[in-house]
């Protein structure tokens, strides 16, 4: 036996008679299918009586879209509302509590839907603290129900003297003065 021959007499089908079959079985399958006609997209075919729209003086969704609209379709797309209205307590926080706490206050961090809350002396901190709910509430009913669920109304910050890696217990700069 040579190598071109196998037990029964018959040689083994090459590639080429492999892919000249494969093309056969493809022809014969797309001849049995009944024929469709192309027709391109957008354009009415010639059993149809749907007549091609053109834009006119209407509203069309073609028509090229308000900014603030199409900003707002990707942020609900992409899940960013909740940034948005952390972005907005900062941003309108002259109107969500007023001219003259947001002369005194100034909103610092939003996280987890606690907003801290830096007043200008201590007293103010502490008018901050007895309208917390008032805050709240007005936060709520402009921005969002669950944008700010807690207040943290902090003091107002003192200069650290702290520098350095090392400190050394005492009174600071106020001890070596005299």
């Amino acid at each position: 036996m040579t190598q071109g021959e196998v037990a029964g007499g018959q040689q083994p089908p090459r590639g080429s008679d492999l892919a000249r079959a494969a093309l056969a079985a493809a022809r014969q399958a797309a001849q049995s299918k009944p024929k469709r006609r192309f027709v391109p997209r957008g354009t009415a075919g010639a059993g149809s009586r749907k007549r091609r729209r053109w834009s006119g003086a209407g509203a069309d969704e073609r028509d090229p879209q308000p900014l603030g609209r199409l900003a707002s379709r990707i942020a609900v797309e992409r899940g960013w509302q909740g940034n948005l209205a952390n972005g907005q307590v900062f941003d309108r926080w002259a109107t969500l509590v007023g001219a003259e706490i947001a002369e005194h206050a100034k909103p610092v961090a939003l996280k987890d839907g606690e907003l801290t809350v830096q007043a200008d002396s201590t007293a103010w901190a502490t008018q901050l603290r007895l309208l917390q709910r008032q805050l709240l509430a007005g936060i709520a009913a402009s921005v969002g129900r669950d944008v700010v669920t807690r207040l943290k109304v902090q003091g107002p910050s003192a200069p650290s003297w702290r520098y350095g890696p090392r400190h050394v217990p005492g009174r600071g700069p106020r001890d070596t003065y005299g």
